[in-house]
């Protein structure tokens, strides 16, 4: 629903449109159902989100007269505790897994998984052994731990074990007018692209999570041709970045990040048109938390998606960045039409 559509129904006080979203408003700090029969705000002090955590999270309060907190964001809430204390959840197996698909974008079975191979990094990390670490995360056997966790740690058990022993990365830091840029690659393609105030902050959070991987500084070779690219493009000379990456994702932010990839150069995309490109229309949160988590700057556009209402949303490296790329990418976009137009 576009926001105009939302504030027909706003004022409508249309029934069908409660559960889809909420509107909140400034001036009272209160957020409602679109049916609360309180009275109507003006337009410039609504915003809208599509649950009401969203909601919440930004210091709005519940309306006390339309109850508009989602009985299904507190099922899911409910559960997803029940599965990290390892107990089964509780409700109807169907029901649950409708609500887990509109506000996580994922089953429970997924969910529960994703739980359990964060929980087996951590005993892996902690205990530098495979077999304890696996039983302490709940998995059966040791064929079901290497069978399901292979693809997420991007390496064998063991070899995450080690802190990655035995994984080559290589990286590169330079000077950009957004900021330090960090560029870091293994052997079959990116697997970071970075931006921060400090090259030492960059590459000591590249080396924490492998911290037995053989990470080295390179300025040559192809990762400088990688670098290259990526600084055309911060300078309005190469608008389509195709790269190779090597990155580690669950299914959903696979999907969420190759449809980031279709963006066109100087357009936007909102957090709910990826929820609907994916197959996935109820589960805006959970894309926008694929976007918070993209290990790969530019390469992979997060920055080119917005909010419903226009405003930015987040940035995993900043929201004054996320402003300035998509001001750039807007300019950059009105030469290469002009341009084509003089033709």
């Amino acid at each position: 629903m576009s926001p105009t559509e939302r504030w027909q129904a706003v004022l409508a006080r249309d029934r069908r449109f409660d559960g889809a979203f909420v509107y909140a408003v400034r001036s009272t700090g209160i957020y409602c159902r679109p049916s609360c029969a309180s009275r109507r705000p003006r337009r410039t002090q609504v915003t809208f989100f599509p649950i009401p955590e969203a909601a919440e999270r930004e210091g709005f309060r519940a309306c006390r007269r339309c109850h508009p907190a989602d009985a299904t964001v507190a099922l899911v809430r409910e559960a997803a505790r029940a599965i990290a204390a390892g107990t089964a959840p509780r409700g109807e197996p169907r029901r649950l897994a409708r609500a887990f698909k509109r506000v996580l974008g994922i089953t429970p079975r997924a969910y529960a998984e994703a739980h359990r191979t964060a929980r087996f990094k951590q005993e892996l990390k902690r205990r530098k052994h495979v077999s304890p670490a696996l039983y302490e995360a709940g998995y059966s056997s040791t064929s079901r731990v290497y069978e399901h966790t292979h693809e997420q740690l991007g390496m064998t058990p063991a070899t995450y074990a080690r802190g990655g022993q035995g994984v080559d990365i290589v990286f590169v830091t330079v000077p950009t007018s957004l900021g330090r840029l960090l560029v870091a690659a293994t052997d079959r393609g990116i697997c970071r692209v970075t931006l921060g105030d400090s090259a030492a902050k960059l590459e000591a959070d590249l080396r924490t999570e492998f911290d037995a991987a053989r990470v080295g500084e390179q300025k040559g070779g192809k990762l400088e041709g990688f670098v290259d690219a990526i600084l055309a493009y911060l300078d309005g000379t190469e608008p389509h970045l195709d790269l190779p990456l090597d990155i580690r994702a669950t299914a959903f932010q696979r999907r969420v990040w190759q449809e980031l990839q279709q963006i066109p150069f100087g357009e936007t995309r909102t957090y709910a048109d990826v929820a609907q490109a994916i197959g996935q229309p109820k589960a805006t949160r959970a894309v926008a938390r694929a976007c918070a988590t993209n290990p790969a700057a530019f390469v992979i556009p997060c920055h080119r998606v917005v909010r419903e209402d226009g405003d930015l949303g987040g940035y995993r490296w900043g929201v004054e960045r996320k402003r300035s790329l998509l001001e750039r990418e807007n300019a950059d976009m009105q030469k290469l039409v002009a341009q084509t137009q003089r033709r």
